[in-house]
């Protein structure tokens, strides 16, 4: 009789939730902290992308649209980091400027803008903003991990250490 049993799992990775704004200069400070998690924890850890647009930068919903079609063609990460990098520019140019990111980092840019227009994303977009304002979220960056919420809008000092302390705890309490 063959064992069809399937192969041990092996444990999910602790989720940061990072509830992100892409027109929202704090989020791109944030970007070394992002990078230096992803360097130490590698698929350790899964940083999770959630949108949390403000309205008082009036691409920022676009731009978490645009990059959930990133996510999409498999690029999700370098297309925030990218657009986070040039915030003045997605305030200068708006949604021109989502799809030309796009096309620099060989992704499919009419699709990126055929999303734009058919908002195909906007549910997602919405139920992250829903979720966040239930959370408490109240400004981006704002980090949620282990059930603790650690708020980068007003001052991003220490976070990362506390992020690691917590990504530490949770990786130590995982079974072998």
């Amino acid at each position: 009789m063959s064992d069809t049993s399937p192969a041990p799992a092996h444990p999910a990775p602790p989720v940061l939730d990072v509830w992100c704004e892409l027109q929202c200069p704090d989020c791109r400070t944030a970007l070394d902290d992002l990078r230096a998690l992803r360097e130490r924890y590698g698929d350790r850890l899964e940083l999770r992308l959630r949108h949390f647009p403000l309205e008082k930068h009036k691409h920022s919903f676009a731009a978490a649209q645009a990059a959930e079609e990133a996510l999409e063609q498999g690029k999700g990460w370098p297309y925030v980091e990218a657009v986070l990098s040039r915030v003045e520019e997605l305030d200068r140019k708006g949604e021109p400027f989502l799809v030309e990111v796009a096309r620099e980092l060989g992704l499919d840019a009419e699709e990126f803008d055929t999303a734009l227009i058919d908002g195909r994303h906007i549910l997602i977009v919405d139920a992250d903003q829903a979720e966040g304002k239930a959370i408490g979220v109240t400004g981006t960056p704002t980090y949620v991990i282990g059930g603790e919420r650690l708020d980068g809008g007003k001052s991003q000092e220490g976070l990362r250490e506390r992020i690691e302390e917590i990504a530490d705890r949770l990786l130590a309490e995982q079974p072998a």
